[in-house]
């Protein structure tokens, strides 16, 4: 499994944390996972998540003015969210403890 593929499972994750900050617009959504380090995610891969998590009413949108050029869809975490940002948490934290330790008791043998 390359880190693209295993790095989409954790993105939604992450996507929701970010929004429950503060409301953000895609390009600024990208601009902030490039922050964090999470270089191989482009527009063209956020605005698809975004749209299924709208549907699935995990976020909804507003259209705000922009300072320059068109109006921008704003995303914001809806309670549905931040339930599903909860229920991530949980799991990621179970998932890495279960992962350090598999990786922790490999070097040790090894070592």
């Amino acid at each position: 499994m390359s880190t693209t593929q295993m790095l989409k499972g954790i993105l939604n994750g992450c996507i929701l944390a970010i929004i429950k900050n503060k409301e953000v617009y895609g390009y600024e959504l990208a601009e902030k996972l490039e922050s964090y380090g999470f270089q191989s995610f482009s527009e063209g891969t956020i605005y698809p998540l975004l749209m299924r998590m709208q549907k699935e009413e995990l976020v909804t949108s507003t259209l705000k003015k922009s300072t320059a050029g068109p109006r921008r869809k704003y995303y914001s975490l809806t309670p549905k969210g931040e339930i599903e940002l909860k229920k991530f948490k949980k799991q990621w934290d179970y998932l890495q403890t279960n992962v350090n330790r598999v990786l922790t008791n490999e070097v040790e043998k090894h070592s």
